[in-house]
């Protein structure tokens, strides 16, 4: 079947009905934009309007856009205005347009089928001249940052795409949370009870990391995404926690990843290290969410010299454990019961009522609680096997590893 021309019978006559209606050329020719491919909308209109001797109809005095499509250089330059402090790569232009032109639209589009919608013509158009502006480039699909142009008020909304940058932490200093911890009677806003802090504690390996990123980036905010995370008094050895950190609505997108890494551990003054960082996408902060990370941990714990310690080890080397949710946890958790392995245990040392050992456990099992009992929510744990009350003096952890094969090997610091 052959595709209609711009001077064939049906086109032209569907054309000077439209044209009664005192349409622009971008409005007459925007009707026909699947006929003919190679021509603006304008050009369309202007062939249309020389085949028909129609008078020139200025965009001011269109029935349908009433000027709008006379300010496409406007929209330009607002976009280019709001997109000047904003290092990126790649951009995209939406638009919003009245509803009552919107209306008028809808009419004349149930006489053609041939048409496409203003916006994106607009859209089109106004990101044409931001490319020749910027040497940026448009892209459908995952633009550093989408500008919205408002026309109703000659206003730009921008959708900066987040930036997200992956590495591994080491938490060398007890006493530490990952993320902040806002103050549980005021949550940040700063009362008597946290000092004015707004927050529990002073810092966090989130704050650590984020303050040198930030710095760079210059964003406006920022997300912590660990793949797990160890309490405040577990130390994290061995080369680190993978995590991702998300920095929203980032200024500045090129980045001394090296440099920035310096900084930190730098500035972090011994508590916190990082390592490896790079950039991410999002879809890697869901995988870090999803893992299954098995860890190995050294615990210090003390004991009653009567206990039975090497039968414990045995014994629960290889063992499925139940656990109820911790007693510590569980206002704030769900209480229910947990079914864990214990995928190894070995003793490193023993003295006199002290011992230290080395436990590794598939993903989301509470270590302390393993050992301790928890007054009998975990069944069996070390304190029951080894016929004693167990207290945990230290824990670190030493080694990360997931289901997939992945491993961070661990020390002995």
């Amino acid at each position: 079947m052959t595709e209609p021309s711009l001077d064939s019978t049906p086109v032209l006559e569907t054309a000077r009905s439209l044209a009664a209606r005192e349409l622009c050329d971008h409005c007459l020719g925007r009707q026909f934009a699947q006929v003919e491919h190679g021509h603006t909308n304008r050009e369309r209109g202007m062939h249309l309007r020389d085949a028909l001797d129609l008078q020139p109809v200025q965009p001011e005095g269109c029935w349908l856009c009433q000027g709008l499509m006379d300010d496409i250089e406007l929209f330009a330059e607002l976009v280019l205005e709001r997109l000047e402090p904003y290092e990126y790569d790649s951009f995209l232009v939406g638009s919003r347009i009245a509803e009552d032109v919107e209306r008028r639209e809808a009419q004349l589009s149930q006489q053609t089928g041939h048409g496409e919608p203003m916006k994106r013509e607009i859209n089109r158009e106004v990101g044409k001249l931001v490319e020749e502006q910027t040497g940026k480039t448009v892209a459908f699909e995952k633009p550093d940052v989408t500008a919205i142009v408002d026309t109703r008020f000659d206003h730009v909304e921008l959708d900066v795409r987040p930036l997200f940058i992956r590495g591994r932490y080491r938490k060398l200093e007890r006493g530490i949370p990952q993320t902040k911890w806002y103050c549980r009677k005021c949550h940040g806003a700063g009362c008597d009870y946290c000092n004015g802090r707004g927050k529990m504690y002073d810092s966090s390996v989130e704050e650590l990391i984020a303050h040198e990123v930030m710095a760079a980036t210059r964003g406006s905010d920022e997300a912590f995404h660990g793949a797990g995370r160890e309490d405040i008094d577990v130390r994290m050895l061995g080369t680190g926690r993978p995590f991702v950190l998300e920095v929203k609505e980032p200024r500045r997108r090129h980045l001394d990843l090296e440099g920035i890494q310096r900084d930190i551990n730098s500035h972090a003054d011994g508590r916190v290290e990082v390592s490896g960082l790079r950039l991410a996408s999002r879809d890697e902060v869901a995988a870090i969410k999803e893992a299954s990370w098995s860890k190995t941990y050294r615990a210090a714990i003390s004991l009653d010299e009567r206990g039975k310690i090497n039968e414990a080890v045995s014994a629960l080397r290889g063992t499925y454990i139940n656990q109820r949710t911790p007693s510590r946890v569980a206002h704030r958790r769900a209480d229910r019961v947990r079914k864990r392995k214990i995928l190894d245990m070995a003793l490193e040392q023993h003295d006199a009522g002290e011992a230290t050992l080395r436990i590794t456990a598939e993903s989301g099992t509470y270590i302390k609680e393993l050992l301790t009992g928890d007054s009998g929510r975990t069944q069996p744990s070390f304190s029951e096997l080894a016929d004693t009350a167990v207290e945990v003096k230290k824990l670190d952890v030493i080694d990360i590893g997931d289901k997939d094969g992945e491993k961070v090997q661990g020390n002995k610091k």
